[in-house]
């Protein structure tokens, strides 16, 4: 992928992203795939059970909330990591699975489903997601594009200490709303988002109103863990740091966390075919295991945060960077990476 003058010097972090010439590599790697896994094609499809789950789960916390808002705030907030992080997380799984229009065939539904989701999260932000989560499948890595990528403010301020890798993982929600004014090209306010915004201070509204303050720490405690400071949280450090060398820019997780985490771990197969909904992701790396086994992956979260705050050499920069943008249009680029809503999903979006 790059040449040795990219590679970081043994023994410490590096200074700058990595940087690699040509486009993203998982367009190509499915197109190889298909032409000796045709079947992967029968993959493709939505998964209408993903709404049943998203109102399960939205009850479930606002549930919880409810319980713990008698308790004492330390109850509260381990009831949040232990308990709640893994339902939010859950419920950021299925806004993910929105983004690809993968729960139902409507567009505006879809969204619907994504703005339900939200609601435990306490901040709106379902939208706004799909808007720069889809142009960060269509150009992963363009730094003036791609979301996922640290700003490089923020990577020469946290450093390679596990203090401030700690702090920026416990506020990364914070970190996440400073990116979007870097990606000029990409709008993110319409009506949706306006719609996303309303309906979700309606709800934080209303758990104040009969819950109580201490039911929105649940929920927000249970929020910032599910994306933080938390196994759950490496999730962040599996998909796109090269913890394996410069030569991989994207990983996969297949431990039992995936259980809980509704397949998420599963990142090289979802960039390979975004279309391919979360139950049958394990589906596509059994259809090609020579394709994916073959490629270094990660068996703990745990012991992946622990190795990202305590090892000095792995940092934000540790990302690759490329400017091609593979002559891709930023208004079509949500075409080929969403299951389209009126017609079975392309064989090689």
């Amino acid at each position: 992928m790059t040449g040795s003058s990219s590679r970081p010097a043994p023994g410490a972090a590096p200074a700058a992203f990595v940087f690699a010439g040509g486009r993203e590599p998982h367009a190509a790697r499915a197109k190889a795939i298909l032409r000796s896994h045709a079947e992967i094609r029968r993959l493709a499809g939505r998964n209408p059970w993903s709404a049943v789950l998203i109102a399960a789960l939205v009850a479930f916390q606002t549930a919880a909330a409810w319980l713990l808002s008698g308790l004492s705030v330390w109850v509260i907030l381990l009831a949040a990591w232990l308990v709640g992080a893994f339902a939010s997380h859950a419920l950021w799984v299925l806004i993910h699975d929105c983004a690809h229009n993968l729960v139902v065939k409507s567009g505006p539904w879809n969204k619907v489903f994504a703005m339900a989701a939200n609601l435990p999260h306490l901040f709106p932000s379902a939208v706004s997601f799909q808007k720069y989560h889809l142009k960060h499948h269509a150009f992963q890595g363009v730094y003036e594009l791609d979301a996922d990528l640290p700003n490089r403010w923020e990577a020469r301020l946290v450093g390679h200490s596990a203090p401030a890798k700690a702090l920026w993982l416990l506020f990364f929600p914070f970190f996440q709303l400073s990116r979007p004014p870097r990606l000029k090209e990409i709008s993110l306010f319409d009506g949706w988002v306006v719609v996303n915004i309303v309906v979700q201070l309606a709800y934080d509204a209303a758990v104040l109103f009969f819950l109580g303050p201490k039911a929105l720490l649940f929920l927000g405690a249970a929020f910032f863990f599910s994306v933080g400071l938390h196994p759950l949280g490496a999730r962040w450090i599996q998909e796109h740091y090269l913890v394996h060398g410069t030569d991989q820019e994207t990983s996969s997780y297949y431990g039992i966390l995936n259980v809980p985490a509704l397949n998420v771990g599963y990142h090289n197969e979802h960039h390979d075919f975004p279309w391919v909904p979360w139950h049958r992701l394990p589906l596509v790396r059994r259809a090609a295991p020579e394709a994916y086994d073959t490629l270094a992956f990660h068996r703990s979260w745990t012991k992946l945060l622990l190795r990202f705050l305590f090892d000095p050499r792995i940092s934000l920069f540790s990302r690759v960077v490329r400017a091609d943008r593979g002559g891709i249009s930023v208004v079509l680029a949500e075409a080929r990476v969403a299951a389209p809503v009126s017609a079975p999903a392309p064989a090689g979006a």
